[in-house]
């Protein structure tokens, strides 16, 4: 048992060995608490890398979260907070549409939601095919969208225009293309009194469908210098008529006004207003 040595005896050689590797783990352990290895320029490449990866985990968590959102058709009048979030608009869209609805009013149109929220174009673009509104808007608005479909020039509309926009009858539509042809154009709507058996609920009709928008390139008549034959070239204005005109103007030794016409005998009155529009005094 005496010659048996212990595991902790160590030689001078191994004494020493032991010594210098402690100084050794001492030295290492005080270069890496106090030493400083990092450099500005490391930091800053080391900073634009990490804040490249977060941009690309966060860009992957919207892709992500994008596609687990499905998107159905939704009223935008209920839109919530989370939902106008998801869907990109931005808080103070989201805002502008729920002070809106605190009126208690509604938007009945992608064009009005947009009026409203002030959203761009593309969002809008996005969001408006997913929009659903009730039956009764979605009926309203194809009826508008058919009204002003059709608010056509009347000076340039043919017979089968006027016919589908009003469901007049043929003979109706085509009476008035061809009094227009006679007129060179019409200059006011009140002409279509003079078209024949045109009833008033019938003006009515074309005057919703229609509007005149190009203007007849008209040479008025100066009344105190014309001869009846030219005076009788107006559609208005018969032969018969021309002559009473002239001897009206002799007498007075020319017209004062165009108002004066109503004196000359048999002078149709009620048509005044549209005759003035091709007659001048100068």
């Amino acid at each position: 048992m005496k010659n048996i040595k212990s595991h902790f005896v160590f030689t001078k050689e191994q004494r020493s060995g032991v010594f210098v590797l402690l100084v050794l783990i001492v030295v290492f352990q005080c270069v890496y608490f106090f030493a400083d290895f990092t450099t500005d320029e490391f930091n800053e490449v080391d900073q634009h890398k990490i804040a490249a990866f977060q941009k690309e985990i966060d860009s992957l968590a919207l892709v992500k979260q994008s596609k687990k959102y499905e998107v159905h058709p939704y009223n935008p009048n209920f839109i919530t907070d989370y939902k106008g979030y998801v869907l990109g608009m931005s808080v103070e869209e989201i805002d502008c549409l729920h002070d809106f609805r605190k009126l208690n009013k509604y938007v009945n149109s992608a064009k009005e939601f947009q009026k409203i929220t002030q959203v761009s174009d593309s969002l809008l673009l996005v969001m408006s095919p997913k929009f659903k509104f009730p039956d009764w808007v979605t009926r309203k608005n194809r009826s508008n969208a058919y009204a002003v479909s059709y608010q056509k020039d009347l000076n340039k509309a043919e017979a089968k225009d006027i016919h589908k926009a009003t469901n007049l009858e043929y003979k109706l539509a085509y009476r008035i293309v061809n009094f227009r042809k006679k007129l060179n154009g019409f200059l006011s709507f009140n002409q279509l009194n003079d078209v024949y058996n045109l009833s008033e609920e019938d003006i009515k009709k074309v005057k919703q469908k229609f509007v005149l928008k190009t203007t007849p390139n008209i040479k008025k008549i100066n009344i105190n210098l014309a001869s009846a034959s030219e005076l009788a070239e107006l559609v208005y204005i018969n032969e018969y008529m021309a002559v009473n005109i002239v001897d009206e103007r002799v007498l007075r030794e020319g017209y004062k006004s165009l108002d004066e016409l109503k004196y000359v005998t048999h002078f149709p009155i009620e048509k005044l207003d549209r005759i003035k529009l091709y007659l001048t005094i100068n």
